[in-house]
């Protein structure tokens, strides 16, 4: 019979064994760490399930576009960006993601070794990544 229930110090090897036997190519989570809010098993004749929630933040930016010129935007932008930067990481944040609305023309594909272009390009200078997965959301409420 399958069991769910909070996960407990003794689960750890279960996990990390289940992690690396998906074969994933990133690496194990601290699920000591305190921005975990939600860590659960599943049993069914041992451990064979966990979910782990993680705190987490979406960055939203908002600006008037008809203000000063391109480089007085930026430059503000950069002062805003690196002020909250530090700001979520004092919070406790390990990452923030940021979503660009499709009015916000996508970069061009571009041969490999060429860079980026427009706001994600300056964005990728900030040492933001772009997923390499497919994004899903839902809203926590019923």
């Amino acid at each position: 019979m399958s069991l769910v229930r909070a996960y407990k110090p003794e689960d750890l090897d279960a996990l990390r064994s289940m992690h690396a036997r998906q074969g994933f190519d990133y690496g194990f989570p601290d699920v000591e760490d305190e921005t975990f809010l939600g860590k659960l098993v599943l049993e069914d004749d041992g451990v064979r399930m966990a979910a782990l929630l993680r705190l987490t933040a979406e960055a939203y930016f908002l600006h008037d576009p008809q203000a000063g010129t391109p480089a007085k935007r930026w430059s503000n932008f950069l002062l805003l960006h690196e002020e909250m930067r530090r700001r979520a990481r004092a919070s406790g944040l390990e990452d923030v993601y940021c979503w660009i609305p499709p009015e916000v023309p996508p970069r061009r594909p571009l041969p490999e070794k060429r860079r980026p272009r427009g706001f994600e390009r300056k964005l990728e200078m900030l040492g933001w990544q772009s997923c390499r997965w497919r994004c899903y959301t839902r809203k926590t409420a019923p």
